[in-house]
This record gives structure tokens, sequence and C-alpha cells, in this order.
């Protein structure tokens, strides 16, 4: 400490130096801190929407992308639904190249073999897909204002939605995965859809002997 009551040279950079050192050590802190929550948030992120967010697709193909997310990662009760829906500044066609090309390098293969893809004729370009234990249907259609009304259907009052930027531009993208398990359409079964029949009925055995009435022996 000086004459006049302050600090001296050598407390001035003693201070100067710890001072320094807690700028560091916050920083480091800072620093450290976003990579770790980033780490956290993806390590307990389901893991089926961080393969979605790893295919490679262009920018303009997955415009304001939502997830919406169901039932068990372990398939307690229910299994895991997971479903996408996205916005693309292209068309249906050129988007669904892009997204189909995107999943076969991911390691996705088309099922032609399945049952119910779609289950109703719909617009645009629907598919479906399988990898390891999931299914996936891929639909890329166009804006819903872009669909032209139905002759003698009354129009919504709320005006449907429209494609990126509020056009009518564009396509719309979704995507719905699930656990193979949970897919009716993998199951053995009925090749109708069970939402139309109802209940499959019980079979009927035409060979049972039990069926059959043996003559009454004369006594």
């Amino acid at each position: 400490m000086d004459r006049d009551g302050g600090p001296g040279p050598a407390e001035a950079r003693e201070q100067r130096t710890w001072r320094l050192v807690a700028l560091v050590v916050a920083s480091l802190i800072v620093l450290g801190a976003l990579p770790l929550y980033f780490g956290i948030r993806t390590a307990t992120r389901d893991p089926v929407l961080n393969s979605l967010d790893a295919l490679d697709l262009p920018a303009w193909a997955a415009v304001d992308a939502q997830d919406a997310v169901s039932g068990s990662r372990w398939c307690l009760v229910d299994c895991r639904f997971r479903e996408r829906t996205a916005q693309s500044q292209q068309g249906p066609e050129e988007t669904a190249q892009v997204y189909e090309a995107a999943l076969t390098g991911a390691g996705w293969q088309r099922w032609e073999a399945a049952k119910m893809c779609p289950e109703q004729p719909v617009a645009g370009s629907y598919t479906c897909w399988t990898r390891d234990e999931l299914t996936l249907d891929l639909w890329v259609r166009p804006p819903s204002c872009a669909v032209q009304p139905t002759e003698g259907v009354t129009p919504p009052v709320t005006p449907p939605p429209a494609g990126p930027g509020g056009t009518c531009e564009g396509s719309v993208v979704s995507v719905k995965v699930r656990n193979a398990i949970d897919d009716d359409r993998v199951k053995s079964g009925p090749s109708t859809d069970p939402s139309l029949t109802g209940e499959d009925p019980d079979p009927i055995f035409t060979d049972d002997p039990l069926l059959d009435d043996p003559a009454p022996s004369a006594s």
C-alpha cells in the first residue's frame, strides 16, 4: 500500500490478475455450458427424431418443421408414435424426390408390399418405408389452400393453411414413424381394413367331426 492509502503496484497487479482469472473462468463456464446443454438435449431426445434431423435434405425442403410425439419409447402400454410436419418451398414432385433420396441414403427401404399405404386415395405422393424395427409413412402434398373445392361442398369458414410465406405455392410434408410391432400393416391377418369390415368373425370349420351326427344304432 502506498503513502496515499491506495493499493501499491504489487497489490494492483494482483487484483488485475484475479480479475483476469475470474473473467477467464466465467468465459469457460459459459462456453462449456452451451455444448453440455445441447449434448444432454441430443442424448435424451428421441433418437428417431435425431435421425430425421440428420437426413440429407436441402434447407428449402424442411421449413418450419414441427414434431409431435406420443406413446412410450419402450412400448409400455402404447408404442412411441412420431409425426413431423414441415413445409417445402418447392412443389410436391421435386420435394418427394429429395425426401425419397434422403431416406434411401439413410438406410430406409421402400415398402412396396405394404397394405393400406395409404388407406385411401390422397392428393400428392404417399410412400411407405421400413428400416430395422421401424416403419415410416411419407406424404408430400400441395398446400390445402391450393386444392380446388369440390362442387357442392361448402367451403370451411376458416381459410385453409397456406404454404411457405403464406402463399399457395410449395408443398406440405408429413412424416410418420411407428414401431413395426405396433403397425397393423405388418401383422399377419386379413387383407381388408378392419375399420371397414368390423371385427373378423370366427372361422367356421366345415370338417369338424363333432358336427356330424352319427345315425343312432338299433337297440
